[in-house]
């Protein structure tokens, strides 16, 4: 009881330092309404609870420890001091950080202790404590509680016998230490994932107000080893948006015409798995691929031969597909620099009466996924409880949720009910490790030459049964369908997809039941090239921002660039290009399937390097500055081609 009673005095602290944080910056967060204070709360207390797992607990463990040990006076010394000096660090970084806010737009994290050592840095903090005496103040006073706390006399442990004593005290600290890792990762289920920073944008109205619920110790933990946002200086502004700009400005003449979007974000779907994409894979076998519904729509709609996933890991699609926002060193959504300001294709079309929605099957929560949907502009988020309350609890798949088939339908079901016109997005999560179908549904399926290829068989029958239950509805003929994976998957079948551009290789293609978007397109197109399309087949009428281009823009230049184990690689029409330490060092025809000859020093090409350069330096030039959106000033003379 007493290590419990401590660890409350902690969170009680903690709260209070934000409650202080809060006030000191309310200019800053602006008017925060009553009904947003329960989730901020919340959201400051899930934070507030990482914090003490990650700073606490050791301390925590060593309180527990089932050792007769911890009654000695040298050992009851230690854990005091280490409660205490954490505990002092923990509020000082706190108090700090309402003042360091202001000036930076961010809470502070490891970035500022790495350089901490400049010379200037000791007369600086004087300097700021000195100008505000009463939050130094403040945080001696709660320092002197927590130490005033920990000394407070208990009543002696109960436990007296001495097998008692072992057994209790074990089951306790085993209890403690699964709910410590709990804290951490924010469950213990296969589908939670270590908390990020901008997981708190789940719990606030606005990105400014995330930063509320943020808790110094973990923002220092958790970006403990990140790159430091650094823009590289290729270019003088001018000459740099002469080359690339994220900012697009639609022609004055485009009059908006809305038309309802659901973009479904298919778990691993290589274009492997697609005859239509890839015949010659499947000259000599009776099986033509494992994807026959989505190969007839790519034969009745617009096909993206070459579509490519912005990154490896399904947490670096959202953001690619969704804002046109990809991931280089780091997944954008990891990075502090994430919580700037952004407005994504979700903002973008709410602003224009849409009703959004974002649908996935996994437990809410999972991966962290509804925490960005949120921040992009969807104003529901349907998950497998959703799905459970209204169909029962017998279609969870067991590993990660409902199964396909099923939540496909249900978010048919729930379509129907949406006021158009609408934005619907839907994560699908079926074909991924382990590569488990439905029991009725394997004797139906292709066996396959790797584990998810018959899965692959399956999400693709679940697409088609969604568009057989839903073809007749009044909505679906004036809905624009898009289709993308979140990335490549670890189940290979073909060499080249070992290598690039193979191993970024993704299914992706625009749909529309009237017809009226039909073609091949046989450019390098990505993940974030899908919110400007979009925005163009809707013929979006204000300026907006997006890394990618509307590939129906004949002005817009077909590079896409990624980043890979530490390089970076532009994809053009007819090669590969390899930027390393600020050139492109290497250059591959893009059949050379396996990368073997090095064609630098015939085809090299300044534009395409220049063009990598002025890409790298954008994204870290926004990201420095936390600006995702087109400035109020924007002339349309500035605008992307």
């Amino acid at each position: 009881m007493l290590t419990l009673y401590r660890t409350v005095l902690l969170f009680v602290v903690l709260m209070l330092c934000r409650v202080v944080f809060t006030l000191y910056n309310s200019t800053v967060f602006g008017e925060i309404e009553w009904s947003e204070i329960p989730r901020l709360v919340y959201g400051g207390l899930r934070f507030d609870t990482i914090s003490i797992c990650y700073a606490f607990g050791v301390w925590i463990v060593l309180s527990l420890l089932p050792l007769h040990i911890r009654e000695r006076g040298w050992y009851k010394s230690t854990l005091f001091w280490y409660y205490a000096v954490v505990g002092a660090f923990c509020v000082a970084v706190n108090i700090a950080d309402a003042v360091y806010f202001r000036y930076t737009d961010k809470r502070f994290t490891a970035e500022e202790i790495l350089f901490a050592d400049n010379s200037n840095s000791v007369a600086l903090m004087l300097k700021f404590a000195a100008e505000n005496m009463h939050l130094v103040a403040i945080g001696v006073a709660l320092i002197a509680l927590l130490v005033w706390g920990y000394r407070r006399k208990v009543t002696p442990e109960a436990i007296t016998t001495r097998w008692s004593y072992y057994a209790v005290n074990s089951v306790v600290l085993c209890l403690t230490i699964v709910a410590c890792i709990a804290g951490i990762r924010g469950g213990l289920s296969r589908m939670a994932r270590p908390t990020a920073i901008p997981y708190s944008l789940k719990f606030a109205t606005t990105s400014s107000k995330a930063n509320i619920v943020l808790s110094n110790p973990f923002c220092i933990i958790r970006t403990i080893g990140n790159s430091v946002v650094t823009t590289p200086q290729y270019f003088d502004s001018k000459t740099l948006n002469q080359i690339y700009t994220p900012y697009h400005a639609p022609k004055a003449d485009r009059e908006f015409r809305a038309r309802n979007v659901v973009i479904f974000v298919m778990e691993s779907m290589s274009a492997e798995n697609s005859n239509y994409l890839c015949a010659d894979l499947y000259a000599d076998d009776s099986q033509k691929g494992y994807t026959p519904f989505l190969d007839s729509l790519m034969q009745s709609g617009y096909t993206f031969e070459r579509m490519y996933a912005n990154g490896k890991r399904s947490i670096q699609a959202l953001p690619s597909v969704w804002g046109s926002i990809p991931s280089l060193v780091e997944p954008f959504v990891l990075m502090p620099e994430s919580l700037g300001e952004s407005r994504p294709l979700p903002a973008l079309l709410r602003e224009k009466g849409y009703t959004t929605a974002f649908f996935c099957g996994s437990e809410r929560g999972s991966m962290g996924f509804d925490a960005y949907a949120i921040s992009a502009g969807f104003e529901q988020c349907i998950s497998k409880e959703d799905y459970e309350k209204v169909h029962g609890y017998n279609d969870f798949d067991g590993y990660w949720g409902i199964w396909d088939d099923k939540f496909l339908g249900f978010m048919g079901e729930t379509i129907d009910s949406l006021k158009e016109p609408f934005l619907a997005s839907v994560f699908t999560i079926s074909s991924h490790h382990p590569f488990v179908v439905p029991e009725e549904w394997k004797e139906h399926l292709p066996e396959g030459k790797t584990l998810i290829q018959p899965c692959a068989a399956y999400l693709d029958q679940s697409l088609k049964m969604f568009f057989n239950e839903n073809r007749d509805k009044e909505w679906f003929d004036s809905t624009v369908f898009a289709f993308v994976a979140d990335h490549v998957s670890c189940e290979h079948y073909a060499e080249r997809t070992n290598y690039s551009p193979g191993d970024f290789h993704v299914i992706g293609l625009l749909y529309t039941p009237d017809g009226s978007i039909k073609g091949r397109n046989s450019e390098p197109v990505s993940q974030i090239d899908i919110m400007p399309t979009l925005l163009g087949i809707l013929d979006y009428d204000k300026p907006y921002f997006a890394y990618g281009r509307d590939v129906f823009d004949p002005k817009s230049r077909a590079i896409t660039v990624v980043y890979d184990n530490g390089v970076y690689k532009a994809f053009t029409d007819s090669h590969i290009h390899i930027f390393s330490e600020d050139r492109v060092t290497e250059i591959y025809s893009i059949a050379d399937s396996t990368l073997t000859e090095n064609l630098i020093q015939s085809e090299y090409d300044k534009d395409v390097e220049n063009y990598i350069k002025a890409y790298i330096q954008q994204y870290y030039d926004h990201a420095e500055r936390k600006s995702y959106v087109v400035p109020a000033n924007f002339s349309a003379d500035n605008s992307s081609r």
